[in-house]
């Protein structure tokens, strides 16, 4: 079965967007719940301080390939913050310098997230988000102008 989701835009800089998917079931962003769930875990604070600070250079500096840790397959943009340390892992699609699409999380317990369930399913949806996007942009629906996706605002994704 396919699920609905769309494109909400959550922060932006002079340098970067950060934009979050959503499922239409409940409309709130992957990247909320990610929050909602870890924001105030004792256990893992310093791990979500880590990734909350990554994601503030980011917005200051840019979204550079060096903070990223590669994790899908090689034809995709799947990425975790942070690259180093700590359990906990926030997934993403770096579109580029200026755009990142952000997933959920969780805490990294087994060798890849593969293994994981949660985590594995996280990184499937954004494969499957990225793939549905990039047909958009093909087809130009969806425009990628600089730091902003035109286009995403009205359209419901089936992934």
């Amino acid at each position: 079965m396919k699920k609905k989701t769309t494109l909400d835009k959550i922060s932006e800089s002079q340098k970067t967007t950060l934009y979050s998917i959503s499922f239409e079931k409940d409309g709130t962003t992957e990247f909320e719940k990610f929050v909602s769930e870890f924001e105030m875990n004792a256990q893992y604070n310093s791990d979500y301080q880590r990734i909350i600070a990554a994601l503030q250079v980011i917005l200051e500096r840019g979204a550079l390939e060096r903070f990223f840790r590669p994790e899908g397959k090689m034809n995709d943009n799947v990425h975790a913050i942070p690259i180093s340390g700590g359990k906990l892992r926030l997934y993403c699609l770096r579109i580029s310098e200026q755009i990142i699409i952000l997933g959920n999380g969780g805490v990294k317990s087994t060798k890849s997230y593969q293994e994981d369930p949660k985590l594995y399913g996280y990184v499937l949806d954004l494969q499957r988000f990225e793939k549905i996007l990039k047909e958009n942009i093909e087809k130009g629906y969806i425009i990628v102008d600089e730091k902003e996706l035109i286009g995403t605002e009205n359209i419901i994704f089936e992934i």
